[in-house]
């Protein structure tokens, strides 16, 4: 459900979301994105890499933190949200990812309010994977 502009306010947890990440969903994403490095799809190569094993494009986990704000602010979120995240650590098969995100601050223009967001994704070992902001402008009605 996306939410209201009377709803935003500075401290409010957006939905958590939780991702299995699998092989497939990386293969898939490799077909979609061209990007056929073998760090991601070769597990013998991979197994020979200080990675130890396939990893999860960085993108792919991004599209999900994307999802989340989608998921929270609709269309506003399509039509011009942006990120500033870092990777700070590999997402690999098995893992389970969960995306958070709390609003920090507003910004309140003529026709439309700035939402600056925390974003967070860590794995099941409470590593984080993704660290930054995402930033929305919702449109007054």
């Amino acid at each position: 459900m996306t939410l209201r502009l009377d709803e935003l306010q500075i401290g409010l947890n957006l939905t958590e979301m939780q991702k299995h990440i699998t092989q497939e969903n990386i293969n898939r994403y490799a077909q979609a994105s061209r990007d056929f490095n073998p760090i991601h799809i070769d597990e013998e190569f991979a197994r020979q890499t200080p990675a130890g094993g396939t990893i999860a494009h960085g993108m792919l986990i991004l599209a999900y933190v994307s999802q989340m704000m989608t998921a929270e602010f609709g269309l506003s979120w399509v039509s011009g949200g942006r990120f500033n995240v870092r990777f700070k650590a590999p997402a690999r098969p098995g893992d389970v990812v969960t995306i958070r995100g709390k609003i920090e601050k507003l910004q309140k223009e003529a026709d439309r309010t700035l939402v600056n967001c925390s974003v967070l994704c860590s794995n099941q070992k409470s590593e984080t994977v993704i660290t930054g902001e995402a930033i929305v402008r919702i449109k007054h009605d």
